[in-house]
Order: structure tokens, then C-alpha cells, then sequence
């Protein structure tokens, strides 16, 4: 069984015992999440498509820890000489799905 969830801007297609990356939820690691936006489930039998969410559907996991991207940068040169040097560390969530209910 997958499913696509929606959180924080972006899809994803999952299914039970994935590991990924989201952008940043509160909790702590070992903590227990919960996905709702659930857009759609699949299985062996039938495929449910949301409108926009499947209603009754929902998708658990377990936050496996909380930490920081590596280092994006942003340089910036104009032709009068001068430059400009910008980054961030983008902060994410790692989660381990454990169910997928529909």
C-alpha cells in the first residue's frame, strides 16, 4: 500500500517503512507525527483519489530526527566590482513511516 501525502508545500509518495526528508514539524525525535492531508492511497485493489483529500485516511510516522541541510549559497557579482556572499542551512524533519490507514 502508498500513498501521497501534502506537507509543508511539497507531495510525497510514500509508502509503509519509508525514511524521508521533510521540511521542518514540531516534536522531538522518537516523537509520533501525523500526516491528514492524505491526496490519494493505492493498494493491490483500487486507487482512492481525494477531493482534494481522501476523507478518513490518514498516515502516522515516527520522527527520527531534527537537523540542518547542508549549506546553500548564494553569490552575487555586479559589474561596478562589488560582490555579495548569502547562505542558509535549511532546517528538515527526518520520518519514518510506520501506517498508512484508509
Amino acid at each position: 500500500m502508498y500513498a501521497v501525502i501534502r506537507t509543508g508545500g511539497k507531495q510525497y509518495r510514500i509508502a509503509e517503512g519509508d525514511v524521508l526528508r521533510i521540511e521542518k514539524v514540531k516534536g522531538d525525535s522518537g516523537a509520533e507525527v501525523k500526516f491528514d492531508e492524505v491526496l490519494m492511497i493505492g493498494g493491490v485493489e483500487a486507487v482512492k483519489v481525494g477531493k482534494p483529500t481522501v476523507s478518513g485516511a490518514k498516515v502516522v510516522g515516527k520522527i527520527l530526527r531534527q537537523a540542518k541541510a547542508r549549506r546553500v549559497l548564494h553569490f552575487r557579482k555586479e559589474k561596478e566590482g562589488w560582490t555579495r556572499l548569502r547562505g542558509h542551512r535549511q532546517p528538515f524533519t527526518e520520518v519514518k513511516i510506520t501506517s498508512i490507514s484508509a
